[in-house]
């Protein structure tokens, strides 16, 4: 067996900390308050698969975010969460109403249909809300044994363009969805994002307002791996233990997901990590706008701002700065802020970005 210490002296970095980037929040590593809190709950034996004292507090810390009803089934990641949520809230025969641009229809490689076997009816929208208008352009059909049965309302907060929605508008979409015989799942990939930016604890906009079934975001504010799904409402939900095991999603080593999102929660560490996200995103958006020939697409309300610009200058950027195209036939980027964005970060790239557009 190796020597500790030659391990220990081996290991060896393989990347230039320096280098930033506005890609994703998932670029980032692990903020030093939850590294910490692994180192802390690290050594010695802790009962396996959930029954260990860490996932038995974090139900406490849960509670004092989202009332007492509320239920955590930490897993390892976005697609698992959703996808596992999702099964929970429908039938075999089940299908999910959402916006054309959600992360469970463009981004989850088809797993709420492969592996979860449900039907996506997805709406059109301008800015990646759902309103009950939207929402009845699928929600019909319920005894039309030829058509998926709509049973799920399915949102995004904040949306996967950025913007966020009001608590009234999440009511309302509630409300309709409810008086339709369906449940609402809140995907809260950046759930903490959209409480700094509406300046309101998240319970606020979910268990207050009736959501049903919350999935947690902690990989995109701070947290090294894991996302949580956080039963609100129990009546909506069945055999949430099960579904989790089938869906490879059961850590047999729970307790160092739950240790994370007690660093992020018991605290104010989500919200300080996300305040300052949103602020990066304000700071570049301020910068971008004053760049000729640049257009800001969407409400910057969240982590993210979305723009046009030509693509020879956008390619050229990207030689400089890590950033993904969202539409690139139409020129049109995204740029993310997290929760370790610096200003100087945002003020190279602004800078770096009127010189190719003067190019």
């Amino acid at each position: 067996m190796a020597d500790p210490q030659t391990l220990k002296t081996d290991a060896r970095r393989h990347h230039d900390p320096s280098v930033r980037g506005f890609a994703s929040d998932n670029y980032a590593g692990a903020h030093p308050e939850v590294l910490a809190a692994l180192t802390l709950a690290n050594g010695g034996h802790q009962v396996s698969y959930g029954e260990d004292q860490y996932t038995e507090h974090l139900q406490r810390v849960m509670h004092s975010h989202f009332g007492p009803t509320a239920e955590a089934f930490p897993v390892f990641n976005g697609t698992g969460a959703n996808v596992t949520a999702l099964q929970a809230l429908t039938d075999r025969w089940g299908a999910v109403v959402c916006a054309e641009t959600a992360h469970i229809n463009v981004d989850e490689g088809g797993a709420p249909e492969r592996m979860g076997g449900l039907k996506l009816l997805t709406v059109p929208t301008p800015d990646g809300k759902l309103t009950p208008e939207l929402i009845d352009r699928q929600a019909w059909g319920w005894e039309d044994e030829h058509r998926a049965m709509p049973q799920v309302v399915s949102i995004t907060q904040n949306t996967e363009l950025g913007t966020v929605y009001t608590v009234d508008e999440i009511r309302a979409v509630v409300e309709h969805a409810h008086g339709l015989g369906m449940k609402v799942h809140l995907d809260g990939a950046r759930i903490a994002n959209a409480a700094a930016s509406l300046d309101v604890p998240m319970r606020t906009f979910t268990n207050a307002v009736g959501v049903d079934v919350l999935t947690f975001g902690g990989t995109k504010n701070g947290m090294l791996f894991g996302e949580a799904v956080v039963v609100l409402n129990p009546d909506a939900v069945s055999h949430m233990k099960h579904l989790r095991k089938m869906s490879m999603q059961l850590a047999s080593k729970m307790r160092f997901l739950s240790v994370q999102f007690e660093a992020l929660l018991a605290k104010d560490l989500w919200l300080r990590n996300a305040r300052h996200a949103n602020e990066m995103a304000q700071r570049l958006a301020a910068g971008v706008r004053t760049v000729d020939g640049v257009e800001i697409l969407y409400a910057v309300e969240a982590n993210a701002v979305f723009a046009r610009l030509p693509q020879d200058v956008t390619r050229r950027l990207q030689e400089r700065f890590r950033f993904y195209f969202w539409d690139e036939a139409a020129g049109d980027v995204r740029w993310m802020c997290s929760f370790d964005t610096t200003e100087d970060d945002v003020d190279t790239f602004v800078q770096a970005l009127k010189e190719e557009m003067a190019r």
